[in-house]
């Protein structure tokens, strides 16, 4: 069976650290890949905040995630403070990739617990079609 393999960038511009909630947890007492998507997105969020965006106005553009891949490498549980490393990366003509890293401490030690990539497009709500990446996006997002 064939495995997603991420080429990861080398660079991140943004971190953020995110803690585990006990509601994060599944069935099996650990963070599932539902939870794991969520914390990506908030790392999103957090990520364009800091850039002056939102998911929705993004220097007038909307965004739509197109795809997405991750790379599970280890569990998270109650307690655990995820730090994520982010950058957007590989602009084309509509939009572009975010890339995040997360990891977790264990014994004064960086662990990864995952390495994800989203596949966003750039979008106009109201024409509901899809538009152009925004003069200055990728200066003010990327490396």
């Amino acid at each position: 069976m064939a495995r997603i393999k991420l080429d990861m960038p080398e660079k991140f511009v943004f971190q953020t650290k995110i803690a585990v909630r006990i509601t994060d947890l599944n069935y099996g007492g650990h963070v599932g890949n539902d939870t794991l998507l969520s914390l990506i997105h908030e790392a999103r969020m957090q990520f364009l905040h800091h850039s002056g965006y939102t998911e929705l106005n993004m220097a007038g553009a909307g965004l739509i995630m197109g795809d997405v891949a991750i790379e599970f490498k280890t569990e998270l549980f109650y307690g655990d403070t995820v730090l994520v490393s982010v950058v957007a990366n590989d602009f084309t003509r509509v939009g572009f990739d975010i890339f995040y890293l997360l990891e977790k401490t264990v014994d004064n030690k960086s662990k990864l617990v995952a390495a994800a990539k989203t596949g966003m497009v750039c979008y106009d709500y109201s024409l509901k079609k899809i538009m152009g990446v925004p003069p200055g996006v990728k200066e003010q997002l990327g490396l």
